[in-house]
């Protein structure tokens, strides 16, 4: 395989920085799942733990880095995930966070940013908006930048849950990975090419928010004039060239799919595992619907990244009929 960015070494060390609570995560067959899609299905649960996403895990070396010889203070843009991360790892380590975010994120995100004791600084526009703004504040205070996906700590980090994948399942076919800015296809991607490559690289993004799939396929950055989807996680417009190109090298496919299967997704996780998840957790389980034939027979992994969702959004997603078969 190619050089990406990432290094399995580092990605190793990773691990003894990362507060245990996010580490080791639940992986098991879902077997409920299986008579609908047709194929066995594995769900690694990254939404168990204190922030409800797999984000801490990168924000945990960040800030690990920081306590030790960094500025003591950090800004990002974030949707709401990467923001509760980053002020949860930056309060236990003494560090000041400041995130920004649109205003037209998910209420719930921000108010647990807020709580979590980060200042928080809202935009009008979307989440593009927000990384200038960030951008801006670093640049003027003189403080560190924490750019999701762009920052390799954020990407090894998330690597962490490929360690575990090829460490604890038994073997898999393909991994179903939620493609936004890139930090978790190529964090995880990275390591099932290094470690277990045989087994396929598959990112799913929404219809509605497809620059990287767009740039992926095209082999160049591809960026879009707006997003329409409910996926709020994975909702960029203008992806990152270095990120592309790392993502280039591990990723063997990347679809689209559309926001009737997201929905139906998240009822069916709801309904078969018992688990209330974000958009963006049930994107996986959406690329199965959309191309049952493509996986029949298969062992195929899905990672459920988040569950930090409005609650009468939530309900308003999924309070059509419940899904009982194919």
């Amino acid at each position: 395989m190619q050089e990406t960015r990432l290094d399995t070494a580092r990605i190793r060390a990773a691990r003894q920085v990362i507060d245990p609570v996010f580490l080791d995560t639940p992986l098991y067959r879902c077997e409920p799942l299986e008579p609908v899609l047709g194929c066995t299905v594995s769900i690694k649960l990254e939404t168990a733990n204190p922030v409800r996403s797999f984000k801490a895990r990168g924000t945990e070396v960040v800030a690990s880095l920081l306590a030790d010889h960094g500025p003591r203070a950090v800004v990002c843009a974030s949707a709401g995930n990467l923001g509760q991360a980053l002020a949860w790892s930056g309060r236990g380590r003494g560090l000041d966070v400041t995130v920004v975010a649109s205003r037209f994120a998910t209420a719930a995100k921000l108010d647990r940013i807020r709580a979590l004791g980060a200042r928080l600084e809202l935009v009008d526009g979307d989440h593009e908006t927000a990384r200038e703004r960030a951008a801006a504040i670093a640049r003027s205070d003189g403080i560190r930048l924490l750019e999701d996906s762009l920052d390799i700590e954020t990407c090894e980090g998330a690597a962490t849950i490929g360690l575990e994948l090829v460490d604890g399942a038994p073997p898999f076919d393909a991994v179903l990975i939620a493609l936004g800015g890139g930090a978790l296809a190529t964090g995880v991607g990275h390591v099932v090419k290094a470690l277990a490559p045989g087994a396929e690289v598959i990112c799913v993004q929404p219809l509605g928010a497809p620059a990287m799939t767009r740039s992926w396929r095209r082999r160049r950055v591809v960026t879009t004039e707006s997003t329409d989807t409910i996926a709020d996680g994975v909702a960029g417009r203008c992806p990152i060239p270095a990120v592309l190109d790392d993502l280039l090298l591990v990723a063997d496919d990347a679809v689209l799919v559309r926001e009737a299967s997201i929905v139906t997704g998240m009822r069916m996780l709801l309904e078969h595992a018992g688990l209330v998840v974000e958009p963006s957790a049930a994107l996986g389980i959406a690329a199965l619907l959309e191309d049952r034939d493509r996986f029949a027979g298969r062992h195929v992994v899905t990672i459920v990244c988040g569950s930090n969702v409005d609650v009468a959004a939530y309900h308003r997603w999924v309070g059509a009929a419940p899904v009982h078969g194919p």
